[in-house]
């Protein structure tokens, strides 16, 4: 009986590429991502008055603005943390190495839970929705439009979003999982191989020193009479 592990198995994604492959394509974007937001996080501190993410004491205090600082520090510490993570993702793949794409894969499941805990406080609380478009700015392109819909077409369309967000996720972490299967079954091939018959077992080597010829003995020296 076949698995659903080994059912769902396969070394190509997007109908073109191989698992290897696509696993380090998709670290070196994540790679990307997280080294723009690091630089956006780093010059906000830098600079914060450039980039507005300190409000004035007027507003609400020197208190938030320290707040808002371990805010900005902690999602530094984060950028920097996932930009490790996807480089050792990353190596792992290209040079095989399956351990190295373990803590990548963690992440994929964490991040799949958090939109699916998303998608399930939607439809348990669908007014969360119109509170959330109300906090958005005034300047926030069609915001009375998008609130002036029905609550129940909002949530249909939040939900359809979601979806699509998390079957993609779903993809990517089925492609890194076919990943880590196929650099830890090449792993495995580097093993002895038992060939049983009726009534013996035969140990194998591997396949290169099965094939590797032994060096001929030289022939003895011509001794003449």
């Amino acid at each position: 009986m076949i698995s659903p592990w080994d059912r769902w198995y396969t070394t190509s994604c997007c109908l073109c590429c191989h698992v290897r492959t696509g696993t380090i394509i998709l670290g070196v974007w994540y790679m990307l991502i997280n080294a723009v937001v690091l630089l956006i996080l780093l010059s906000a501190l830098n600079d914060p008055v450039q980039y507005h993410y300190h409000l004035t004491s007027a507003e609400l205090g020197t208190d938030f603005d320290a707040m808002d600082d371990a805010n900005m520090c902690i999602a530094t510490a984060i950028s920097l943390l996932m930009i490790l993570i996807c480089g050792m993702a990353t190596y792992g793949a290209y040079k095989q190495h399956a351990a190295w794409i373990i803590p990548f894969f963690c992440y994929q499941i964490f991040d799949f839970a958090l939109n699916t805990l998303v998608a399930i406080s939607v439809v348990v609380y669908p007014n969360t929705v119109q509170d959330y478009l109300q906090q958005l700015p005034g300047t926030f392109p069609y915001k009375e439009d998008i609130m002036s819909t029905n609550n129940m077409c909002l949530v249909f369309a939040v939900l359809v979003f979601v979806g699509c967000i998390l079957a993609f996720k779903a993809y990517l972490i089925a492609c890194v999982w076919n990943c880590y299967r196929y650099v830890s079954g090449r792993g495995t091939t580097e093993v002895l191989v038992y060939v049983t018959t009726n009534d013996t077992t035969v140990l194998l080597p591997p396949y290169e020193e099965a094939v590797a010829i032994p060096p001929k003995e030289p022939p003895p020296q011509y001794v003449s009479a």
